[in-house]
């Protein structure tokens, strides 16, 4: 296969692996039910309970009774469960390989990649937990903590039998209770066709966005590969530097993982605004490289190139497995197989974060989620299972979200949030001046409400000519562009409710904030509170 057709078919491949065109179900395939799941895991949780019955005070030398692998979002999240149930002071160690305490990663392509002029964010300003409205856990945190953090170190290998990691160092832990969250790596070009240029960048980490940054003091043309989250956030950051920018990315318009056509379109035209430039539908033969290694251009599939001084890759990411191979990987969404309780098959052993590949209770469906919400929650979720008689399954409602272009003086700032599913018909609203919203419904299986009845109490009721004709939908995921505190707060209950509404009259909804009151009007009772 020549490098050319090896690039199309992994921007491809990429590409449909994070598609939700049609819903989470691509991404998150039905594999099985969460009961299954659920029963196995239990088998396991009760080899563990007896297994884990070594008190504190035997622990010692390379003896750490709770090891966290990994120093991401869910490494912080999951640090502050421990020390708000007592349990870090001294038996609590991380091992990451950044030379950083965790920190809140989002950031780094945001307010991190803001010019220098325009106050970009910076250490210590957004390690964990500040992204939720927690503390700001800085190293002098974990000391005070009683934590032991061992940086730069990556873990290499486990001997699962000896309860024993070992690290790049030679470092041996062994460890009662092991908690991976190690997250994930960027999908990166072939070096073959210039993946490692000089100027060439990805960015999952600090130093990743350090070294990106050394890159736009000096650019003057910057090429964005992929259409996504990275794609979209790094452009923004670019047309804050003033530089001559342009995305590539080979689907026909932007986040065609969440975004409808008509969505994509009206953000096109906002970048555009700013100067963004678009090669859409386009694959990449090979990046161009200078006499002095440093890529010069991107050369486009139909023999156009491209120039640019700066490239930044943002075509997708796999979970970080690493020397996890061997604790039991999900073959269809990747990760770790873990139950409702992040446990994996083998006792004593979590995952939790983007690593997880877990039953995503309230669509029925097992799940891989690369995202700072889920990080939080599934971090908290492990760690109260793991020292508490907690075992509720981990219910969770996928969301995603993004703010770009919010720093001084930027012309309009963005800022989306996605609540739910996105299958079934869509109903947008708005005109993106700034608000919009987008309402998936699957329609056709549910009546709209009758006198102020939940759809599953309708069929008690006689309906009128008139409320037989008045055909609802399940409302499966909501959008909202530029919304109030009160409109975002209100996403979460209608995808988590999925209430029957009538289609027609949202299509006829006058404004956004006309759209939500209807939508609202259909929550059940306990849902409007």
């Amino acid at each position: 296969m020549s490098s050319a057709s090896v690039c199309r078919a992994r921007m491809s491949s990429i590409s449909q692996a994070l598609s939700l065109k049609h819903g989470l179900s691509l991404w998150c395939p039905q594999l099985a039910s969460v009961n299954q799941i659920s029963e196995s895991s239990c088998i396991a949780s009760a080899r563990f309970t007896r297994r884990f019955t070594v008190s504190a005070s035997s622990f010692a030398n390379e003896n750490r009774e709770y090891v966290i692998v990994g120093g991401g979002n869910s490494a912080g999240y999951a640090a502050r469960t421990f020390v708000e149930h007592g349990l870090a002071d001294g038996k609590l160690c991380i091992i990451t390989k950044e030379a950083h305490a965790p920190y809140e990663r989002p950031a780094l392509t945001k307010g991190y990649l803001f010019p220098l002029d325009k106050k970009p964010a910076r250490l210590p300003g957004f390690h964990t937990c500040v992204g939720s409205g927690g503390e700001r856990q800085t190293p002098e945190w974990y000391n005070e903590k009683g934590i032991e953090m061992i940086y730069e170190d990556p873990v290499t290998n486990i001997d699962v039998e000896k309860q024993t990691l070992k690290t790049n160092s030679g470092k041996l832990v062994k460890y009662g209770a092991l908690i991976i969250a190690t997250g994930c790596t960027a999908s990166r070009f072939p070096d073959k066709i210039g993946g490692n240029l000089g100027g060439v960048h990805y960015i999952r980490d600090v130093a990743d966005a350090n070294s990106l940054i050394s890159s736009l003091e000096k650019a003057k043309k910057v090429v964005v590969v992929g259409g996504g989250y990275i794609g979209m956030e790094v452009a923004a950051a670019a047309v804050g530097w003033k530089l001559d920018t342009t995305i590539i990315f080979p689907e026909d318009h932007l986040m065609t993982r969440l975004f409808t056509p008509s969505l994509g379109r009206r953000y096109e035209e906002l970048y555009q605004d700013y100067g963004v430039k678009f090669v859409k539908g386009a694959s990449i033969e090979h990046l161009e490289s200078g006499s002095d290694g440093r890529v010069v251009g991107v050369k486009l599939g139909n023999g156009s190139t491209i120039e640019a001084d700066t490239v930044v890759i943002g075509i997708g990411a796999k979970p970080a497995v690493g020397p996890f191979e061997s604790i039991g990987l999900n073959s269809s969404v990747g990760g770790i197989q873990v139950d409702g309780q992040f446990r994996t098959n083998i006792p004593g052993i979590f995952a939790i974060g983007d690593v997880a590949a877990f039953p995503l209770k309230m669509y029925n469906r097992i799940a891989r989620v690369e995202h700072v919400d889920h990080a939080r929650r599934s971090a908290k979720h492990c760690v109260q299972s793991l020292l508490t008689a907690h075992t509720a399954t981990y219910d969770y409602l996928p969301s995603f979200y993004s703010r770009v272009f919010e720093y001084e003086g930027s012309q309009r700032k963005v800022w989306w949030q996605f609540f739910g599913d996105n299958v079934g018909e869509t109903v947008e609203i708005g005109n993106f001046d700034p608000k919009v919203a987008t309402f998936w419904i699957d329609s056709g299986k549910f009546p709209a409400p009758v006198w102020g009845l939940r759809p599953s109490d309708s069929h008690c009721c006689k309906a009128s000519d008139n409320d037989k004709q008045m055909i609802g939908g399940k409302l499966k995921g909501v959008f909202l562009e530029s919304g109030s505190p009160e409109e975002f707060q209100l996403l979460p209950k209608l995808a988590r409710s999925q209430p029957s509404v009538d289609i027609a009259k949202l299509q006829k909804a006058s404004s956004v904030e006309e759209a939500l009151e209807i939508a609202q009007s259909s929550l059940p009772v306990e849902a409007k509170v």
